[in-house]
C-alpha cells in the first residue's frame, strides 16, 4: 500500500491524497461504508458502486470470524471472493465487538475470551488469532487487535489499557511479519492510538505508534460518549505526532459535522453506522439539514428527496419515501440507506475539492451549523 500526499490547505491540517491498494486506488478524505458480515445492509454492491460511488467498504472481523467462518472464507478465497467485492477492503480487529460484549467476556494478558453472541459458544482472540484471522478474510488493510476503554474510564484504568494494547501491538507486528498474504496480493496493518480523553496517554500512544511505521494508522477509542470538543481536542493532540505522510483513519466517526471538523484537523479516512442506521430509522443527512421521512410534512411534498444527489435521490419523492415508511416497507429502508450513504461520499468529495481549491475553512464554515439542524 502506498499514499500519495497531494494538496494541503493553507489555513488548517486538512489534505487530500491518494491511496493505493491491490485492488484500487482510494481518494481521500474518504468514508467507507460499513460492511459488518460481509454487505453493507440492505444496500447492494451494484448500487454502492452507482449510486454511492463507495471506494473502500469495511468487514468485521468478529462478524465474519463467527459466520460464515474462517473454513468458509478460506475456500472462497478470502472476502473479495465470498462477496464479490472487486474494490478495497478494511478489517477491524473485532476488539470493539468484542469488548462490548460486556458479561460474556473475560480480558487477559494472553487476549479476550468470548462467548459469541449467536449461540453462546467460547472463543479466544488473540493479537495472533486475529491478525491469522484477517489473513483469511484478505482484506487489504488490517487493524491490529486493542482494547477500547470505555470513554469514561478513569486514569489509572486508562494507563493499565493503554500498556497492553501497545504489547498486543508489538505481537500484532510480529505475526504480521512471520506471515504472508494468502490470495497473491499485499495487506497492510495499521496500528490503533487509544489513550481516551487523557493528553498524556494519547502522545504516549500516538508516539509509540508513529515508531512502527506502519503503512498508515488509526485513532480509536473516540466517540464513545465523550463531548465532542474533548473528541477534537484529542484528534488534535494525536495528528500532531502522528507521520503526515501516511494515512490517518478516525474509526466509527461520525456525524457530517464531525466528518468535517476532523478533515480539518487532518483527518483522512472515517467509517460509521450512522448513514445506514438512522436511515432505516427514517432519519435523512442533507446539506439544508436532517429529515425524519415520517413526519407529516413530508406526506404532499413531491419534490425529490435531494436534486442534487445521486439518481434514487432525484427520482424519488419525498411524499414517495414518506409513504414508504408510513406502509413499513423495506424499500423505505434502502432508498434511505442509499441515500444517506451517497451523501456522506459526496461531502468527502465536494471536502476533497474545496481543499484543492483552497477555500476548505470557508465553505465548511458556510454549511457547518446547517448540517445539523432538523428541517
Amino acid at each position: 500500500m502506498t499514499f500519495e500526499l497531494q494538496h494541503t490547505d493553507n489555513a488548517s491540517d486538512a489534505r487530500t491524497g491518494i491511496i493505493t491498494t491491490a485492488h484500487g486506488q482510494i481518494k481521500t478524505p474518504i468514508f467507507m461504508p460499513v460492511g459488518t458480515v460481509g454487505s453493507v445492509k440492505g444496500v447492494h454492491f451494484d448500487e454502492l458502486y452507482k449510486q454511492v460511488k463507495a471506494q473502500i467498504i469495511l468487514g468485521n472481523t468478529y462478524h465474519l470470524y463467527l459466520r460464515p467462518g474462517l473454513e468458509v472464507l478460506k475456500a472462497a478465497g478470502g472476502l473479495h471472493g465470498f462477496n464479490g467485492w472487486k474494490r478495497p477492503i478494511l478489517t477491524d480487529s473485532g476488539g470493539f465487538q468484542v469488548f462490548s460484549l460486556t458479561g460474556i467476556r473475560k480480558l487477559s494478558e494472553e487476549g479476550c475470551e468470548f462467548r459469541s453472541h449467536i449461540d453462546g459458544s467460547k472463543h479466544i482472540f488473540t493479537p495472533e488469532s486475529v491478525m491469522d484471522t484477517e489473513r483469511i478474510i484478505g482484506a487489504d488493510i488490517m487493524m491490529a487487535l486493542d482494547e477500547c476503554p470505555p470513554g469514561k474510564s478513569d486514569y489509572e484504568y486508562a494507563k493499565k489499557s493503554l500498556g497492553m494494547t501497545q504489547r498486543w501491538l508489538n505481537r500484532c507486528i510480529k505475526r504480521f511479519n512471520e506471515t504472508e498474504p494468502l490470495y497473491g496480493y499485499s495487506q497492510s496493518l495499521f496500528p490503533i492510538v487509544q489513550g481516551c480523553t487523557y493528553k498524556d496517554l494519547r502522545r504516549e500512544a500516538a508516539k509509540f505508534v508513529a515508531d512502527k511505521g506502519a503503512d498508515g494508522n488509526a485513532i480509536g477509542g473516540l466517540a464513545v460518549g465523550e463531548p465532542t470538543e474533548i473528541m477534537y481536542e484529542m484528534i488534535e493532540v494525536v495528528n500532531d505526532i502522528l507521520p503526515k505522510d501516511k494515512p490517518r483513519y478516525l474509526m466509527g466517526v461520525g456525524t457530517p459535522q464531525n466528518l468535517l471538523e476532523a478533515i480539518e484537523r487532518g483527518v483522512d479516512m472515517f467509517d460509521c453506522v450512522m448513514p445506514t442506521r438512522n436511515g432505516r430509522n427514517a432519519m435523512l443527512f442533507t446539506y439544508q439539514g436532517t429529515m425524519n421521512m415520517r413526519n407529516k410534512k413530508w406526506e404532499m411534498d413531491f419534490s425529490p428527496v435531494d436534486s442534487e444527489g445521486c439518481e434514487i435521490d432525484q427520482i424519488t419523492s419525498k411524499a414517495y419515501l414518506h409513504h414508504l415508511f408510513k406502509a413499513g416497507e423495506l424499500l423505505a429502508m434502502q432508498i434511505a440507506s442509499i441515500h444517506n450513504l451517497s451523501f456522506y461520499l459526496r461531502l468527502v468529495t465536494d471536502a476533497r475539492s474545496h481543499i484543492e481549491q483552497g477555500d476548505f475553512v470557508q465553505w465548511k464554515a458556510s454549511i457547518i451549523e446547517q448540517l445539523g439542524r432538523r428541517i
